[in-house]
């Protein structure tokens, strides 16, 4: 029987409370059992939670290698949202280590995979919209990021996340 949901599941937990060494072996136990079971999209998501864990241990560049895998990995598993949510946190990576063309061009595909989606979550499209928004302020686009960041309000509100309605809302007031 594939327990890797559950070893995903556990080491997420364990993130949470902040057991960050449980959630990277636990992850890296998960990426092992992905791969002998052949599961791609259980595979991405551990991928990319492992790289969310390095990055939360402060190791970014540690991070790109399995976040740059699970991209690679979910371009050909067939499903945009999980493919966009990759492409994403790689921008996020590459926005950390100062890569800021390769954070926008992650974003900008990020984006689009989340719009050609007929329903796409609304709380991972909001998020995408606030990382992108965030790479266009830091880098003076104040029009373009102005509009991600209503755009990411409207879709924190649909999905009842008051901290990034008001996240949104503080960085609009911020580009006033």
């Amino acid at each position: 029987m594939d327990n890797t949901r559950d070893l995903i599941e556990a080491a997420w937990a364990a993130r949470r409370e902040g057991r960050l060494d449980e959630a990277e072996r636990g992850l890296r136990e998960a990426i092992e059992a992905s791969r002998r079971s052949s599961n791609q999209p259980q595979l991405v998501d551990a991928l990319g939670k492992l790289a969310h864990v390095l990055r939360d241990l402060g190791w970014s560049d540690e991070a790109l290698p399995p976040s740059e895998e699970a991209v690679r990995i979910g371009r050909g598993v067939g499903e945009p949202q999980l493919l966009a949510h990759a492409v994403r946190h790689l921008g996020d990576l590459h926005r950390d280590c100062g890569r800021f063309a390769d954070a926008s061009r992650c974003y900008d595909e990020a984006l689009a995979l989340y719009r050609g989606v007929a329903s796409p979550d609304a709380l991972e499209f909001a998020n995408a919209l606030r990382s992108a928004a965030l790479l266009k302020a830091s880098q003076g686009a104040r029009p373009e990021a102005r509009a991600l960041f209503e755009e990411a309000r409207v879709l924190y509100q649909q999905a009842g996340i008051a901290a990034g309605v008001e996240d949104c809302a503080r960085q609009l007031a911020g580009l006033e």
